[in-house]
């Protein structure tokens, strides 16, 4: 028996990567997955079935069930397509991965608003539907479920030439916890992945050009483990997930200081008291 034998998930952007990865593992440990995924190239244009197809197979050829869903995830009807390939297929829906993800980086000067509303549809949108076509499932089956979302970095901290891509995953973040405090009382945990993996969509960058330990493989534990039962009432947390490293993000408050006598701060009084206003 597997962590997640008996379980229903549907895991988007699994055609490659990160998704291709968890997919796999969900698999492994006995979970029957919608393998999702419109095979498009790393900025979102183009069409590619087989991409989905290719990790089903695999699945498959493992001893597991699977099914390949090519719908898309920034309308209604493409995420009401992925559940229902899950509920005719495998009979209910468990846990959803939401992982799918497109770049069109530039620096802030030099981005258009097509770049910008490409890379905000997939990643914000998508994830608000995605989010939303889990939990109104969950409850028309009158059980719990589990929701993991994709952050990252970039929207926890900012990154060179990624205000698209940051602005929608700190969005994401944004939905992730309030999901967490709207859902939690239906038994719907809504939890977050960080990561920072080798992909395609990374293999240009700096960082990654000798990052032999930062792989898919690394990432895809986090996914099982938060959409298992291992996870409990765990909810509304942001896994930060690097190698064989792992982080919690969290928004922190510093301490602060209040005025004695209540009355409003002036911008000389607050360059003034900087630092102690600043004091984590």
């Amino acid at each position: 028996m597997g962590l997640m034998s008996g379980k229903v998930v549907i895991v988007t952007g699994a055609g490659n990567g990160i998704g291709r990865a968890t997919a796999l593992l969900l698999a492994s440990e006995g979970a029957e997955v919608v393998v999702n995924d419109v095979g498009g190239a790393r900025d979102g244009t183009g069409v590619d079935a087989s991409a989905a197809e290719r990790v089903v197979e695999e699945i498959r050829a493992a001893g597991g069930r699977a099914l390949a869903n090519h719908d898309t995830v920034v309308t209604p009807e493409g995420v009401a397509g992925m559940v229902r390939t899950a509920v005719e297929g495998f009979g209910r829906l468990d846990a959803w991965i939401a992982n799918a993800g497109i770049l069109r980086d530039k620096t802030l000067l030099k981005l258009d608003l097509d770049m910008w509303r490409a890379v905000i549809e997939v990643h914000l949108q998508g994830t608000f539907l995605c989010v939303q076509a889990a939990a109104r499932q969950f409850r028309a089956q009158n059980g719990p479920g589990r929701i993991v979302t994709t952050t990252s970095v970039s929207g926890m901290m900012g990154n060179f030439g990624q205000t698209n891509y940051s602005a929608a995953k700190a969005g994401i973040y944004g939905i992730t916890r309030t999901a967490a405090i709207e859902l939690q009382r239906h038994g719907i945990t809504v939890n977050a992945v960080a990561p920072i993996a080798l992909t395609r969509m990374t293999e240009d960058l700096p960082m990654f050009q000798k990052a032999e330990t930062l792989t898919p493989a690394h990432i895809a534990p986090a996914h099982l483990f938060l959409a298992s039962d291992l996870c409990g009432d765990r909810t509304g947390h942001v896994l930060s997930v690097a190698g064989s490293k792992m982080a919690l993000y969290k928004v922190v408050e510093s301490a602060g200081r209040t005025k004695a006598d209540q009355a409003p701060w002036t911008a000389q009084e607050i360059a003034d008291h900087w630092d102690a206003i600043a004091r984590l």
